[in-house]
């Protein structure tokens, strides 16, 4: 496939045609103007000496003396020194001739004729502008019909004409070249920021993802895609850390029970041992397993959850009976932590119910864990003035501080990293995804000795009309 043309080509290409559109307009306009002024220079004097021949015909003609006459249109051309005349009449008789020789080819086509008009005349040698005129004697009764043709030589006018139509198109089309090189220029020129852009983007690798472009030092136009340049490396960053960290997360989870196994498999083998004793061995291996394989398949969903490809199922999930569910299942674990549960509300939500038991199951879990022997883990259910759903769920404990709250919902994060039985770290994570895929969000707060995560899922549109 053909690369298209580079932006610098297309733009001074626009700029030439722009260029020259605009010259030729002008030039055209420049000439025309000049024409017009010749014509109308030309044409009055035409009218001057008409206007005179007329008015000497008319006194003149009752006397019909040629002699005078003769002498009244030679006094009458002394001022018009480029004007001839030419006058016959009915009869095609030549009353007077300054033309010459050859302006029988002018006056033939036009002596029969009735009309008056001026055109341009060229006798093999020279050019002329001509004006003709019908003059009827200067009485009533008089048959008489004078044909006056004036001719004024206008060869300097057409020699100014093309000499100067020559050199403006000459200087047009030098303007035109030179304007379309210097735009060229100005171009490259303009496009120079664009390129250290493009310089310092080569740079950038997934080990220098800390490279910013400065948008104080870029023109205006430039000045949106730096920012947004930016907050694009500043999420690929961030997105770059957090998946070299989980790599780590993920190599340091799963190497505490490879460990583990290997270990007490290790020592199993050393030395010959009961039937009993494997036996105990197997199913301590088979707790790390469970642990293995409840990690990987947390690590699975988060992994579809990042793909799109976790889609609710819709439908109405009463949100008190999952819960119920949930005491029932979790009762006797939480009795022996000497931990309370407490539930108050009943909701009905629309969404996927079993993503919603796995997102309330997760959050009930850490709670019950991070409860402190004889507190009470507390779920509310309600729903706000705006339709939006709230579940609450509350546990005693010591705050969190709040620069780690932001970063609950990271994967493998934990507050105390020291302490490895609070789970896998990916609880709350698919806590936030399950969420997410519900158009819904979350928020913790910890403060006065409780902690609180409050899920805030949306009400359909359609629930809203009806």
């Amino acid at each position: 496939m053909r690369q298209p043309p580079s932006l610098t080509l297309r733009l001074s290409l626009l700029f030439g045609i722009s260029t020259f559109i605009v010259f030729f307009v002008f030039g055209w306009f420049i000439e025309d103007s000049i024409k017009r002024h010749f014509s109308e220079e030309d044409v009055s004097e035409l009218e001057i000496v008409a206007q005179a021949i007329e008015k000497a015909l008319l006194v003149n003609s009752s006397e019909n003396d040629p002699a005078s006459l003769e002498r009244r249109f030679n006094d009458i051309l002394v001022g018009h020194h480029r004007a001839s005349l030419h006058i016959v009449d009915t009869c095609g008789r030549t009353i007077y001739n300054s033309i010459g020789t050859d302006s029988t080819a002018l006056i033939l086509p036009i002596k029969n004729s009735n009309s008056s008009s001026v055109r341009v005349w060229n006798n093999g040698e020279h050019t002329f502008r001509v004006l003709t005129r019908h003059l009827r004697g200067n009485t009533l009764t008089s048959d008489q019909v004078y044909t006056i043709v004036i001719a004024v030589p206008i060869d300097y006018h057409m020699r100014f004409l093309d000499d100067f139509r020559y050199t403006l198109w000459f200087m047009i089309s030098s303007g035109i070249v030179i304007t379309s090189l210097m735009g060229w220029i100005a171009v490259r020129q303009g496009h120079a920021p664009l390129r250290n852009i493009v310089t310092q983007i080569r740079q950038i690798s997934a080990n220098e993802l800390n490279t910013r472009l400065s948008p104080d030092t870029v023109p205006g136009e430039l000045t949106d895609l730096a920012i947004s340049f930016n907050e694009m490396l500043g999420r690929m960053e961030d997105s770059f850390l957090r998946l070299s960290n989980f790599s780590a997360d993920i190599a340091h989870e799963l190497r505490t029970p490879v460990t583990s196994l290997m270990t007490q498999t290790q020592v199993a083998l050393s030395q010959t041992r009961t039937i009993n004793e494997y036996r105990e061995t197997l199913c301590s291996n088979i707790e790390e397993y469970e642990r293995m394989a409840q990690m990987i398949s947390e690590m699975l969903y988060l992994a579809q959850a990042d793909n799109g490809l976790c889609k609710p199922n819709n439908a109405d999930v009463d949100l008190a009976k999952e819960v119920h569910t949930l005491f029932d299942y979790y009762e006797a674990w939480a009795e022996e932590r000497g931990v309370m549960l407490k539930f108050e509300g009943d909701v009905t939500v629309v969404g996927d119910k079993l993503m919603l038991r796995q997102a309330m199951n997760n959050l009930l879990t850490n709670a019950i864990r991070h409860t402190p022997r004889n507190g009470t883990v507390c779920i509310y259910l309600n729903q706000s003035s705006n339709g939006d759903v709230h579940i609450d769920v509350k546990n005693p404990g010591p705050d969190i501080e709040s620069e780690h709250l932001p970063r609950l919902f990271d994967r493998f994060y934990r507050v105390d990293p020291s302490r490895q039985e609070s789970g896998s770290g990916l609880g709350l994570a698919i806590v936030k995804s399950i969420i997410d895929a519900h158009d819904g969000k979350i928020e913790v707060t910890s403060s006065g000795g409780f902690t609180q995560f409050r899920i805030i899922l949306p009400i359909p549109p359609a629930e809203i009309i009806s």
